[in-house]
């Protein structure tokens, strides 16, 4: 009997001792329990003691964590249906608050993530139309869910870090609508850069005519200009020519040799008929006579 109550007394020695110790893990918050209230918060890794049998330990987890959350049909503001597949990354942000709402449980935490972040996700594409959700499609439209969400979840000492649509889809009987729709408005779009683009190249037209205009206008003036210089140049020879009876009489002999001249060279026979009382006669009758 002595040897058993020793036995005993040791067996209850090693487990008080292996009772009253318990380890904190890396990324790990440690709740001191006594009585179902809690006495004492430890979150340095490593083996620390507590009180055998009185006292109990609860771990959280203190780091961000990962959930997928399920698909969900949302309407947009135009009443079109999407189909939105989001995921989380949140944490415990007051590990107090989430022990006392959801006693430390990550399974009914994600319970309530999922709730608040599907309620953001319908209330946020709820409020824009379709083109407008493609059109935020990305970090705006992860801000607007993400702070949306956090509002929602706060309360449970939770804390959202990103809330973001991994995929946003349309229904397999609207795709083809939307598409199509799509189609003619890229469609519209090229059609205006093209008008733009043929009134850019008439304008560029019109000002290269005006401009081939008005070169040709400023040649055409020009050459009036020297035309007129040229035929007043003539006028003050011709009338220096006539200015006395002894030039009158040159100029009018050498223009009377050129006219003989150019008779000679058209009738290649070398005959020239004369009237005897012209004046291309008179002046041959007088050198011949000199």
């Amino acid at each position: 009997m002595k040897k058993a109550l020793i036995w005993m007394g040791a067996v209850i020695l090693v487990i008080a001792a292996a009772s009253s110790l318990y380890t904190v893990n890396y990324k790990d918050v440690v709740l001191i329990q006594q009585f179902g209230r809690v006495v004492g918060i430890e979150n340095e890794p490593g083996l620390h003691a507590k009180i055998p049998f009185i006292q109990s330990t609860t771990a959280i987890y203190d780091g961000n964590r990962i959930y997928d959350i399920p698909q969900s049909d949302v309407i947009t503001r135009d009443k079109k249906s999407m189909i939105a597949d989001d995921y989380v990354i949140w944490s415990v942000d007051d590990v107090m608050k989430y022990y006392q709402t959801l006693g430390g449980v990550s399974a009914r935490a994600e319970e309530r993530i999922d709730a608040a972040v599907y309620n953001a996700t319908k209330n946020t594409i709820s409020s824009m139309t379709q083109d407008e959700v493609i059109a935020a499609r990305g970090i705006e439209l992860t801000n607007l869910i993400t702070q949306e969400s956090n509002s929602d979840i706060s309360g449970y000492g939770i804390r959202i870090l990103t809330a973001e649509i991994k995929a946003l889809d349309l229904p397999d009987d609207n795709k083809e609508a939307v598409y199509e729709r799509m189609i003619s408005e890229r469609g519209n779009i090229a059609a205006g850069y093209k008008a733009k683009g043929e009134a850019q190249a008439q304008k560029i037209r019109n000002e290269t005519d005006k401009n081939v205009k008005i070169t040709i206008a400023d040649a055409n003036k020009k050459a009036e200009t020297l035309l007129a210089e040229g035929e007043s140049e003539y006028m003050k020879i011709l009338s220096d020519a006539y200015s006395s009876e002894e030039k009158s009489e040159f100029y009018n002999y050498l223009r009377s040799l050129d006219a003989i001249k150019g008779s000679l060279e058209k009738n290649r026979n070398n005959t020239l008929i004369l009237d005897k009382d012209s004046e291309l006669a008179r002046i041959l009758y007088g050198s011949t006579a000199e």
